[in-house]
């Protein structure tokens, strides 16, 4: 059967717009917008409540103003019950908000309430910072040691790449960030490496075969050799997480929705803007250019 092979290194310029043009978006909404941060990191009270008789949003915003909280967040779940997040409060206060609510609204059961306080969310938050961090220098350590530098800042490039397109989505379209979502973006970061990691590998397998004027040669065939499995390999991760997104519970929505994001994105990155990436880099690195 005749192998597939694609000119990605002449086509690469349509990546590199394409990926500009979606960061330039992510950032502009991450400045403008900023993220929409959980109670897990700007601390609150989050209550998940079911109501014995079908109210709608705009009655149980009525009865908020009532208990002086009529700018807290209502979310109407597919199951018919509420979850409201509000400033944090101790389990007195809590039973106060609570009962107010079921004098306006009817009897009203709190399914499920979550409390942190505004320190621990800031302590959450600093740790998350601090776990990428370390990812990121391990990585870079990593690539260096088994290939060269110039693979080492194309591979941590492309993981920038999709990390910051996952949080650009995040603050476009104004999901939660939770806790969950600094364990998505780690996987993510471990996830996208691996595909790019296989494509730089057979590079490096190449490379002592042919000339140097020959490396988009080499570029190409390396990434159309490895392109089917990296195709199956994030299809078949994909339709789990999709899968587990539309008939999941709520609770693992926005985890599994910024690893869909993160691996589709990897698997774009590492065909279209690491390899590539890496060849302009070695031709600079020569003073040619193809």
């Amino acid at each position: 059967m005749k192998k597939f092979y694609f000119t990605f290194v002449e086509k690469r310029k349509i990546f590199y717009a394409l990926s500009i043009i979606l960061m330039i978006a992510s950032l502009a909404s991450v400045l403008i917008q900023g993220m929409n941060f959980g109670i897990d990191f700007t601390g609150g009270t989050n209550l998940h409540i079911s109501v014995d008789k079908q109210v709608k949003i705009a009655d149980v915003r009525q009865a908020l103003e009532k208990t002086g909280h009529g700018g807290d967040q209502i979310q109407e779940l597919a199951d018919g019950t509420f979850q409201i997040k509000t400033q944090f409060m101790q389990q007195d206060k809590q039973n106060e908000y609570v009962k107010t609510i079921s004098d306006q609204l009817g009897k009203t059961e709190v399914l499920q309430a979550t409390a942190v306080g505004p320190t621990i969310g800031q302590e959450i938050l600093q740790k998350g910072l601090i776990a990428l961090f370390i990812a990121m220098v391990l990585m870079i350590a990593y690539i260096t040691v088994r290939f060269e530098w110039r693979f080492a800042i194309t591979g941590i490039i492309s993981l920038f790449h999709d990390v910051f397109i996952t949080i650009g989505l995040f603050s476009i379209f104004q999901w939660e960030v939770n806790v969950t979502f600094v364990a998505a973006i780690l996987t993510i970061f471990g996830y996208s490496i691996n595909d790019t990691i296989v494509i730089f590998d057979r590079i490096r397998e190449n490379l002592g075969r042919v000339k140097r004027q020959d490396l988009a040669h080499v570029v190409n065939d390396s990434i159309s050799a490895t392109l089917r499995r990296s195709l199956v390999t994030s299809i078949s991760t994909l339709l789990p997480l999709i899968a587990v997104f539309l008939f999941g519970g709520d609770t693992t929505r926005y985890f599994v929705l910024a690893m869909i994001i993160g691996i589709a994105s990897g698997a774009y990155s590492s065909i279209g803007i690491a390899a590539p990436m890496w060849y302009d880099f070695s031709m600079a690195s020569k003073r040619k250019r193809f």
